[in-house]
């Protein structure tokens, strides 16, 4: 019996092993490029995740890409709450919290609304809103893994890495811009990380961005920022009623789950971290985890893909992208300048 166990336990992960072993090395070289060039690592995992798309067709490497870009990824989306406590939200008061809440709902609805009128999906409209409103690449890949499976499974891949590849250069592009739009328009130190953490789309391009204009800016940019991240479990939970609502009558489609078992971690990762129960040493730790799953997967997701998919995607939904983009920063400008 104990043997049985034993190999019941070995197997899945002598199938998985060396899928993830590759899905890793593309993450280290995809996280030193990042390091030098100063560049989204996720972008680079995607890319070369993309050159290896042979290792996921078939052969030894197959399942464990797969388990890397489903399971690996929604741990690393769980440790997001590692992040964030519930001081930090409460001290940026109520305007910057319903800045925040109301600039996150006004751009996922503008991107659906932008969607339907270039006639795509709503769920599409829902992925570029959210990876955009919310925290970039990591919410594209989130509210991915909750949107239901269909039978045209490829085209929900192709959206989710075109989501990816979009948001990430457009947040390279705004850390070297928006800095400059912020002085133009006048912003002090505070207000400029308002504006810095309510638009910017990847927290690491945030940080970039708030402390290369002043300590002060980078804090409460960042502060603002992962309320923004922590929009991610209401924005999930959102999603996923309205799929359970979609498919109520529909007795062959599987319901998603209420909460997905990684929106739960998440949540309960934010209350433990709030209550001070994860040491520092290890709060960075899980930090440093989460950002390497993230990679990992991405890298997986990559391998999943093919190039000559993603160059078919036309200039329509650049257009949604760079307009989600404008719109959520000046929704953000003229809260910032209603509220001096």
């Amino acid at each position: 019996m104990n043997s049985l166990t034993a190999t019941g336990w070995r197997d899945p992960a002598r199938t998985n092993v060396h899928g993830i072993l590759v899905s890793v090395v593309v993450a280290v070289a995809a996280i030193s490029l990042a390091e030098h060039y100063h560049v989204s690592a996720m972008l680079f995992a995607l890319l070369l995740g993309m050159a290896l798309n042979f290792l996921s067709t078939e052969g030894r490497c197959a399942a464990g890409i797969r388990f890397s870009a489903s399971t690996l990824l929604r741990i690393g989306v769980a440790l997001l709450g590692v992040r964030i406590t519930l001081g930090q939200i409460t001290a940026l008061g109520a305007l910057p919290i319903a800045m925040v809440v109301g600039s996150v709902a006004l751009t996922i609805g503008f991107g659906i609304l932008l969607a339907r009128m270039l006639g795509y999906r709503t769920r599409f409209g829902v992925l570029t809103g959210g990876a955009v409103g919310i925290c970039g690449a990591s919410a594209a890949m989130a509210i991915a893994a909750v949107i239901p499976t269909h039978p045209e499974d490829s085209v929900k891949e192709r959206a989710t890495i075109f989501t990816v590849i979009g948001v990430s250069t457009l947040s390279t592009a705004a850390m070297v811009l928006y800095p400059m739009i912020a002085a133009a328009l006048g912003f002090g130190r505070e207000h400029a990380g308002v504006f810095l953490g309510g638009t910017i789309h990847d927290v690491a391009q945030v940080v970039g961005a708030g402390y290369g204009m002043s300590k002060e800016t980078g804090d409460v940019a960042t502060i603002v920022k992962l309320l923004r991240v922590a929009m991610l479990l209401p924005v999930i939970l959102v999603i996923t009623l309205a799929y359970r609502k979609q498919h109520a009558g529909s007795s062959d489609a599987p319901k998603p789950p209420l909460l997905p078992w990684f929106v739960v971690a998440f949540a309960l990762i934010v209350a433990v971290n709030s209550a001070g129960l994860i040491p520092a040493v290890v709060q960075q730790a899980l930090q440093t985890l989460s950002t390497w799953l993230l990679v990992v997967s991405m890298a997986a997701i990559g391998m999943k893909s093919h190039l000559k998919d993603i160059a078919t995607v036309g200039v329509k939904p650049i257009v949604l992208m760079v307009s989600e983009t404008a719109f959520l920063a000046i929704l953000v400008a003229a809260f910032i300048d209603l509220a001096r």
